[in-house]
């Protein structure tokens, strides 16, 4: 009687052999090391009290735009080839407008300027309006400086005239924990943007000071 093909079996055994090559191909590639991401805070830090209390305006802020490029988290750097950088592994604990914009409304609340700062949706009538948009946030590792930058108009609440144009900026000398300007470390870095963004806010204020 004839026995059957044995097909089968070739085929289980062709298939362990090109598994086996497969792992085998794997296992040769390097290991690539866990870099674990680490966000930062951004809160800027008023360096004197305020000069006021008690004003009588109220004061909108809009919702704060971004430049191209200033919607992702990652601390941006300047290159000697002019060249910007995103780190994915050192980034903001959210996008940099909204916390520019946060730290905005507590800076301008605690200033004294206004009777109140509101936000969209506040059924309070704004006399002064204020839109911006983040236009910088950057640290410039050739010049050894961080950057902050915004952008915008002051409005009346009433039918929206333009009061004034506002393009507060403020630098600082980059820092490394050694006190030194050379290779600053992440650390370094975003606490220097985030003194850049004080610098930038504390002009902003002086510049609404007379509109308050």
């Amino acid at each position: 009687m004839p026995t059957a093909p044995r097909a089968a079996p070739r085929r289980r055994t062709l298939m362990g052999l090109l598994l086996g090559a497969g792992v085998a191909g794997c296992s040769v590639l390097p290991d690539r090391p866990y870099l674990e991401t680490r966000r930062f805070p951004l809160l800027p830090r008023r360096p004197n009290p305020p000069a006021r209390r008690g004003g009588r305006k109220v004061l909108l802020i809009r919702l704060m735009r971004a430049a191209p490029g200033l919607d992702l988290r990652g601390l941006k750097t300047r290159r000697a080839d002019g060249s910007e950088d995103v780190d994915f592994y050192n980034e903001w604990v959210a996008p940099p407008a909204e916390l520019v914009e946060e730290a905005l409304r507590r800076w301008l609340t605690d200033s004294g300027l206004f009777s109140a700062v509101t936000a969209p949706g506040s059924r309070a009538q704004a006399d002064l309006v204020l839109e911006l948009e983040l236009t910088q946030l950057i640290a410039d590792l050739p010049r050894g400086v961080a950057r902050a930058e915004l952008a915008g108009v002051l409005l009346a609440g009433s039918g929206g005239r333009v009061l004034t144009q506002l393009t507060p900026r403020g630098e600082v000398p980059l820092r490394s924990a050694d006190g030194s300007s050379r290779d600053p470390g992440p650390e370094a870095v975003a606490a220097g943007m985030t003194a850049a963004l004080s610098a930038a806010l504390a002009r902003l204020e002086r510049v609404l000071t007379p509109f308050a």
